[in-house]
């Protein structure tokens, strides 16, 4: 039912058609956080499948991980925020499971209701780029692809970027998108963008280490045998 009222800060903003969600916020959460830890599995089973991918019996448990974290980003940027790209402006109307999902995160940033200017291109950027390159990425590293750490910097290296300007934009703004309760500002806006902060600038670590130590290997002064 469309409504005037809306759960969004600032309290004041206007979003004309809007339409509550069809579902309680818990089940919201609790669908993404299903899809999540599925793929998350389904990465650490693939990469430790004996007789699958090339290496895959070799790795060790944070390599298993770091595929789950790759598919993971698929389904989120692909999808979510697929989605987002693609409906931001039809969202405030829509009640579709999708749409349902953004309008419970909004309530730690209301930017995502509003076709916001930076949000909509840092979503569309981290779509329909670092979606794909995700799936790319995990195929390399299940493949062991020798690109395969250069794509885990590149795509990690983005992830963080937009991560930081999209805090940084909303600290310039005065933190005035976020409904304050601890749910939504810490567990929403902070807890879960800080996990891609923190996994990607542990994965550009990873990959300059390396690719430093290919290089120096590569480097190193070959003596010709006798």
């Amino acid at each position: 039912m469309e409504t005037s009222a809306h759960p969004y800060w600032p309290r004041a903003l206007a979003l004309p058609g809007y339409v509550a969600a069809a579902r309680p916020g818990w089940q919201c959460a609790g669908a993404v956080a299903a899809a999540a830890a599925a793929l998350l599995a389904l990465g650490w089973v693939l990469g430790g499948a004996k007789g699958g991918a090339k290496g895959g019996a070799k790795r060790s448990p944070a390599r298993r991980l770091v595929l789950g974290w790759f598919l993971l980003c698929t389904g989120i940027h692909g999808v979510l925020e697929g989605y987002f790209s693609l409906r931001h402006r039809e969202l405030p109307a829509d009640t579709g499971l999708l749409a349902d999902v953004w309008k419970e995160y909004a309530k730690a940033d209301s930017r995502y209701m509003t076709s916001d200017d930076f949000t909509v291109a840092m979503e569309t950027v981290t779509a329909w780029a670092w979606g794909p390159l995700s799936f790319l990425t995990f195929l390399a590293l299940l493949r062991q692809h020798p690109a395969r750490y250069v794509l885990q910097l590149i795509v990690s290296l983005g992830q963080l970027y937009g991560d930081v300007l999209y805090f940084a934009t909303e600290a310039r703004a005065g933190w005035t998108h976020s409904d304050p309760r601890p749910l939504y500002f810490w567990v929403y806006f902070v807890g879960i963008n800080a996990v891609w902060l923190l996994v990607p600038a542990l994965l550009v670590l990873d990959a300059w280490h390396q690719l430093a130590t290919a290089q120096r290997g590569h480097d190193r002064p070959r003596h010709k045998a006798h």
